[in-house]
């Protein structure tokens, strides 16, 4: 027996039905292609499981940063969104984008950027005098950065006699907090730039540009009870993002199309959470671990009606606000396909998820 151990021992090590640590797949930031400095992180290696594409955290601008799962079947929407808004921007296969936070790139996902054709790159350190010496060196068409950063590093250049020297005709992408519209006469007078305000988050990616939604999933819903302004809550597939805006005929800013001022956002109060009142799942057993999930890497609320219809034709849900706060009686009825496409996504990910047993035999749970 003791010999048979050793032969087994000395067979593990060659061969067998599981990696090595160094046989296992790895998702560097480079894969990724966040491979740029921040000054507020560190680079951690982690275990990612292989149901989902990759992970990324919210900005946290309020709170704690949160981890962030992307499932393999949102990528497809996500895509889908990310070249809208290149398009829109007039970007072509083969420009180049200057990309100021490394991070942003998991919005459009690393897999938008190569598929598009673009080539992008990162500044050596994440600093003003950097974002200056990058656009000189790399002649950017595009940044895409916060508009206040953008602002502040042209506005270094006109106070130190350099901004001759920087490249014209310019598109600025910003994104990841509400637009600075000081940015809008500096971004011309320096860079003769055309500036675009991008909404959306590391949960969903990008939902609007220029106030015009880049998803066929998104609605949106008037608060009621709202005091002041009118405001209306943004919704993709099914799922309230938290955040709400005036809507205007005017238009946006930065394009008189676009009727949500996405810049002059507020949190929604009081929050929506989602009931689902229909699905086309025959299991509301696989429907709880939807809602769960969607609560763990979305950050979203979702619970299941008592009388939930399964085998639906398609999705329904309900989005009801604190009905004692807001004195309404009733929630908001959405209905799919098209307009709960997002969730849809999320309950397909889970059955993907099922059709495949856990990789690793050494982790083994009894019933």
């Amino acid at each position: 027996m003791k010999g048979m151990l050793a032969e087994i021992a000395n067979m593990v090590k060659d061969f067998g039905s599981a990696p090595t640590f160094a046989e296992m797949p790895r998702k560097t930031l480079s894969d990724k292609g966040i491979a740029g400095p921040t000054a507020a992180h560190t680079i951690e290696e982690v275990h990612t499981p292989l149901n989902l594409a990759y992970l990324t955290f919210t900005t946290g601008s309020s709170a704690f940063q949160n981890i962030v799962g992307i499932t393999f079947a949102e990528l497809p929407q996500r895509v889908k969104a990310s070249f809208t808004v290149l398009e829109r921007a007039g970007l072509k296969p083969g420009d180049r984008v200057l990309v100021t936070y490394p991070p942003l790139v998991n919005v459009f996902s690393g897999e938008s950027f190569k598929k598009y054709g673009l080539e992008w790159r990162f500044l050596v350190r994440s600093s003003r005098d950097a974002f200056l010496a990058a656009l000189y060196e790399f002649q950017p068409k595009a940044v895409v950065g916060e508009s206040s950063f953008i602002r502040a590093s042209l506005e270094d250049a006109k106070h130190m006699g350099v901004a001759d020297e920087l490249p014209q005709n310019i598109i600025l992408l910003t994104a990841g907090t509400p637009l600075d519209l000081e940015l809008l006469p500096v971004a011309k007078a320096v860079l003769n730039a055309q500036v675009h305000d991008l909404y959306g988050c590391q949960e969903f990616g990008w939902l609007c540009m220029d106030g015009v939604p880049v998803r066929d999933d998104i609605q949106l819903v008037k608060l009621s009870g709202n005091a002041g302004q009118e405001m209306y809550e943004l919704v993709v597939g099914g799922l309230p993002m938290g955040d709400s805006f005036p809507v205007s005929d005017t238009g946006h800013v930065c394009n008189k199309e676009g009727k949500i001022i996405t810049y002059r956002r507020e949190r929604t109060y009081p929050e929506y959470e989602v009931i689902v009142k229909a699905t086309t799942l025959t299991s509301t057993v696989t429907l709880g671990r939807v809602a769960r999930s969607i609560l763990r890497i979305k950050g979203r609320v979702v619970k299941i009606s008592p009388d939930v219809k399964t085998s639906a034709e398609h999705t329904v849900l309900e989005l009801r606000p604190d009905y004692i706060s807001a004195g309404i009686q009733e929630g908001i009825i959405i209905e799919g396909p098209e307009k709960t496409k997002f969730f849809d996504d999320m309950v397909q990910a889970q059955l993907d998820y099922q059709q495949k047993a856990k990789a690793d035999p050494t982790w083994t749970k009894r019933n």
